[in-house]
């Protein structure tokens, strides 16, 4: 009878190591697969993003391949942060910095900058922010296009005293009870030309041929 038994017991435990490690292996296999779409949904988001701040067909290049690191106070980064180097045809096309502006009114925002290679800006998105909604959320898209109303400047236009919002004798507007938050944001945007500007011979340097043709 104790071997019988014994040997039921054995059989049953290796039924349930069996089952456990068939489901262990489900698991992993499903948390992969998943980990992998989400992924790729939050590359193909991002990808959207970046698309949105360069004109259609002025690059060629997959951006996200494409990528340097800075950790430049002027962006108010305070880490190594990516930017975005555009192409079109194997040359350099225009670049998309990631910059912080670090006085809005309810704490940091986070921009992407897109700067064509002549200096113009191709356009500005706020991709993080914590500011009031319905005053300083004017700054999404979403909300408002006054983000658009950088698309086409540059560091000499407007100049040097232009770069501030109406109240301050500026060319940008302000929000109805709330100047604080794009202040916050013309600033940032303009300190990301200035940067653009002491750093375009490196951030355009020629390509080399295994760069230009990946």
């Amino acid at each position: 009878m104790l071997p019988e038994i014994s040997r039921s017991v054995v059989k049953n435990s290796l039924v349930l190591a069996l089952f456990a490690a068939v489901t262990v292996a489900v698991v992993a296999i499903t948390q992969q697969t998943t980990a992998t779409r989400i992924a790729e949904a939050q590359r193909q988001a991002q990808v959207r993003a970046l698309g949105e701040i360069l004109p259609t067909h002025s690059y060629d290049n997959a951006l996200l391949d494409n990528v340097i690191y800075l950790n430049e106070s002027l962006l108010g980064h305070r880490k190594e942060t990516p930017a975005y180097l555009a192409s079109l045809n194997g040359q350099p096309a225009a670049v998309i910095l990631q910059v912080n502006a670090p006085d809005g009114y309810s704490g940091t925002i986070q921009l992407l900058v897109g700067i064509m290679r002549d200096g113009t800006l191709s356009g500005v998105r706020v991709i993080q922010h914590k500011e009031t909604p319905g005053l300083g959320d004017q700054i999404e898209l979403a909300k408002s296009p006054w983000i658009k109303s950088f698309t086409g400047k540059s560091l000499s236009n407007p100049q040097e005293r232009g770069w501030a919002v109406k109240k301050d004798q500026g060319d940008f507007d302000q929000f109805a009870g709330a100047t604080i938050t794009p202040r916050a944001v013309v600033t940032a945007v303009h300190k990301a030309l200035q940067y653009f500007d002491h750093h375009h011979a490196e951030l355009f340097a020629p390509l080399t041929p295994a760069e230009a043709n990946p």
